[in-house]
């Protein structure tokens, strides 16, 4: 584990293939999840010759508590910090970034705020805007996020998401999380990330789409949403990316499609150094 100094605390992040010299590719997790999720894409993309960094969102895993803001564009600025840390003193500073629910909004800021340094993104299970909810919604994920029994109901919540194919240490990602919410003070950072502004959903409206090379990596059983592969069509548009729809697969295809994920972020990297 490493961290990047950032002005109000540390952000948590693995390295995978730190001896690389290929694409650096910064894996942004979304709220309530743990970098750990990234395990599997980090060590594939790492041996196919790419320098992953799979960071935490502030107050999440081993990220410190210290924060003030915890939007999307705050994890933007971290992904932006991180990639800029780690390509010090390279000629082409370039990166793709991946970024799954809220993660995938940062890694669109991100794109849409540094075009000269973010060349690719991947939004997996992409959370830029939304999805409706009438009144009764709004009360159960007020009752979901109340304490004592919050982190255990999140962590329930989280098992839930995984719709489809159970990855590999499920039980072990499972307990990190749970750990991760029990603390009074942690979980009061998650839960402002859960209750904060997703400043993408402004970000995009009206705007132009960003220059990044763009690839949309939606689960066809993602329970966030009642049509997933619509979803996936509207971020698709917005971005101007392909998409790539992946079969008994929820909410983190990061971790339960490891196999359809890694081709695809190499193939997002590939088209990235053959335009450079």
């Amino acid at each position: 584990m490493h961290h990047l100094q950032r002005p109000e605390g540390r952000i948590a992040y693995d390295l995978y293939g730190a001896e690389n010299t290929g694409t650096l590719v910064v894996c942004v997790p979304g709220m309530f999840d743990h970098r750990a999720s990234f395990r599997f894409v980090g060590a594939a993309l790492a041996a196919a010759g790419y320098r992953v960094a799979a960071m935490d969102l502030r107050g999440h895993g081993d990220s410190d508590i210290t924060f003030s803001d915890h939007t999307d564009l705050a994890a933007a600025t971290d992904a932006i910090a991180l990639a800029e840390e780690l390509n010090q003193g390279l000629a082409d500073a370039r990166v793709v970034m991946a970024g799954n629910s809220l993660g995938a909004g940062a890694v669109t800021i991100a794109a849409l705020d540094r075009p000269d340094l973010v060349a690719g993104i991947a939004l997996l299970g992409p959370f830029l805007r939304a999805p409706e909810a009438g009144w009764a919604k709004r009360a159960l994920l007020k009752v979901l996020l109340a304490r004592p029994w919050a982190p255990r109901a999140l962590t329930l919540f989280y098992d839930k998401l995984h719709a489809g194919r159970t990855p590999e240490g499920h039980a072990e990602q499972l307990d990190r999380v749970l750990r991760m919410l029990r603390p009074v003070d942690r979980y009061r950072a998650i839960r402002e990330t859960i209750n904060g502004p997703k400043v993408s959903e402004e970000r995009i409206q009206g705007a132009e789409p960003p220059v990044a090379e763009a690839v949309v990596i939606m689960g066809e059983q993602d329970p966030d949403w009642p049509d997933p592969r619509a979803e996936a069509a509207w971020v698709a548009s917005a971005v101007e990316g392909r998409v790539v729809m992946v079969p008994e697969c929820g909410h983190y295809p990061q971790s339960q499609r490891p196999d359809v994920v890694a081709p695809a972020l190499v193939d997002l990297a590939e088209r990235v150094n053959a335009g450079a």
